[in-house]
């Protein structure tokens, strides 16, 4: 049994992580900041992402989205993958059989939607999920994500609602509610030139990125993602 009696720092309690925790942490130890990179299309460029650091990577089956993957290409880049990488399908409103099909194929235990999904639909599927809040037009951010309180995590982009993340705009972050009541997932418009003040304002479980570490549309930069990660670990919280 842990028996550590030390204070775990007040907003990892609200905006940035988990209220059930037990108030006590490692004193003076910082909290990682977790780093998605989302919206990658080819096995080369997950290996580099993973090599850098990435938490987790994020793979797009909305086909109007330039990052849009086929089942196919998808296998490929998880069979490549290190271990202890987490693979995050994204969707938004899909059919039901396009979320089975991607979970029958690929391994994979966290799902992120992006859309207009009901809660009841986002629970469907055996598997935990993290629902994204559209921070472009949602005017109760708070009682969108009460609406799904089964989520494991709550990411807030910069897109309205209908929209698709991915648009390299930054939101209002003042506009964060302080009692999600679960983790915070910053995305939307993160930059190496930015995550470092958005960690320091916002103090996320995880930094989401896709367009903001790119050199085209589905195609990352080496050396933004590893600027990226950089600047994340220069303000762990």
């Amino acid at each position: 049994m842990c028996t550590a009696s030390v204070t775990i720092p007040a907003h990892f309690l609200t905006i940035g992580g988990f209220p059930r925790f037990p108030s006590t942490v490692i004193e003076n130890v910082p909290l990682r900041i977790r780093v998605k990179i989302c919206g990658l299309t080819c096995v080369e460029d997950a290996l580099v992402a993973c090599r850098l650091g990435a938490d987790a990577i994020g793979l797009v089956f909305y086909p109007p989205s330039p990052r849009a993957i086929d089942v196919a290409t998808a296998r490929a880049i998880v069979d490549a993958l290190p271990p202890f990488v987490t693979v995050v399908p994204l969707f938004l409103d899909p059919a039901p059989e396009l979320v089975r099909e991607v979970t029958t194929a690929l391994p994979v235990d966290l799902l992120q939607f992006h859309g207009d999904e009901a809660p009841d639909f986002c629970g469907a599927f055996a598997r935990r999920y993290i629902k994204a809040i559209p921070m472009g037009g949602v005017g109760d951010p708070l009682g969108y994500a009460r609406r799904h309180p089964r989520a494991a995590g709550f990411l807030l982009d910069s897109h309205a609602p209908g929209e698709r993340g991915g648009s390299g705009k930054v939101f209002d972050w003042g506009a964060i509610p302080g009692q999600l009541n679960r983790p915070l997932i910053l995305a939307g418009g993160l930059t190496p030139d930015n995550v470092a003040e958005a960690v320091s304002r916002t103090h996320p479980w995880a930094v989401d990125v896709s367009s903001g570490v790119e050199a085209s549309p589905g195609r990352k930069d080496a050396d933004r993602i590893a600027n990226f990660m950089k600047e994340v670990h220069r303000v762990q919280v």
